[in-house]
């Protein structure tokens, strides 16, 4: 089973209602005894210009954005591909929309 890091950028099954998609990983590494799940913040290309959106753009994707909103948790055997690293400074802007979204 592929193992996700904190701050990577993975496309993911999200299931029927979804289309596998790039999701940034915000969560860290589970240890052996516990549940085989990663947290994510979906990328998507059909912005809505909300408060929570954060800009990203890397190289050979469309121009898109982070969506908070959309967080959620599945699954390893969801991970399909590795896409790359998400750079510092965008994590920390997605981490302050997601502690907006949530009040956190």
């Amino acid at each position: 089973m592929q193992k996700a890091c904190r701050g990577e950028l993975w496309i993911i099954d999200l299931g029927m209602a979804q289309k596998p998609r790039p999701c940034l990983i915000l969560s860290i590494d589970y240890l052996d005894h516990e549940r085989a799940v990663v947290t994510y913040v979906p990328r998507t290309t059909s912005l809505r210009r909300t408060r929570f959106e954060v800009p990203h753009n890397m190289r050979g994707m469309e121009p898109g954005a982070f969506d908070p909103q959309g967080i959620g948790s599945v699954p390893a055997v969801k991970l399909e591909r590795l896409l790359g690293i998400v750079e510092p400074e965008a994590i920390c802007r997605v981490e302050a929309a997601l502690k907006l979204w949530l009040a956190l």
